[in-house]
């Protein structure tokens, strides 16, 4: 595997480990960048790049569950937790609020490792996923604020009159305005728009008129 283009974090206490863990991931092909605390590595600019974050649970200044409460709000690497004193309650917390994987020391490479190459999969996947978000973001900034209102009223399903009445327009307007939606958010069909909004969490607009005829 290339070095440059994914790392991985070491958050854990114990030099030795922190060493072994290091050498593991060298002799893969993969970089590695270990801190002593978590402190350390909160503070501590990060290449944005593919990454994964082992994390040992019992740290000298936090717990390693705690971080991972702290740090789920932003955008962090997928975590795989290590530790010496595993027990059930924990390994489901760190699971149930998305850590990859829970191992008890001593584990071995391959399992480490399977963890590892999983999280980071999982990682690109996230990334593509916001890089997609991105395009779609801008197309939706480029649109007119008419097209803006016409859009949630589309995707709610309204048929081009009801959703001309919402607006106050003419069908023969409020037709233009979609299609112009349809080419600028690059939908290649009705389907494929409330799929986009939905991606962008676009609130769908329910009309107060439906019943009402185009202008």
């Amino acid at each position: 595997m290339a070095t440059d283009d994914q790392i991985v974090f070491i958050v854990d206490d114990d030099e030795r480990m922190r060493e072994a863990l290091s050498e593991l991931l060298a002799s893969h092909g993969m970089r590695a960048i270990a801190f002593g605390s978590a402190g350390d590595y909160v503070s501590a600019d990060k290449p944005d790049v593919p990454s994964c974050l082992i994390l040992d649970v019992e740290l000298p200044d936090i717990n390693g569950l705690d971080l991972q409460r702290q740090i789920a709000a932003g955008e962090h690497p997928p975590i795989v937790f290590i530790t010496g004193h595993g027990d059930i309650p924990s390994s489901v917390r760190a699971i149930k609020h998305g850590a990859v994987d829970f191992l008890t020391k001593p584990f071995s490479d391959s399992d480490l490792m399977a963890a590892i190459d999983a999280a980071i999969a999982q990682d690109r996947e996230k990334r593509s996923e916001r890089a997609d978000v991105g395009v779609l973001r801008q197309r939706y900034l480029d649109l007119t604020r008419r097209e803006r209102e016409v859009l949630p009223l589309v995707v709610s399903g309204l048929l081009n009159k009801q959703a001309a009445a919402e607006l106050g327009i003419s069908e023969v307007t409020l037709e233009i305005h979609r299609r112009n939606v349809m080419h600028k958010m690059a939908a290649a069909s009705l389907a494929d728009l409330v799929r986009i909004a939905e991606r962008l969490e676009i609130p769908i607009t329910h009309s107060r008129r439906a019943g009402g005829s185009g202008a």
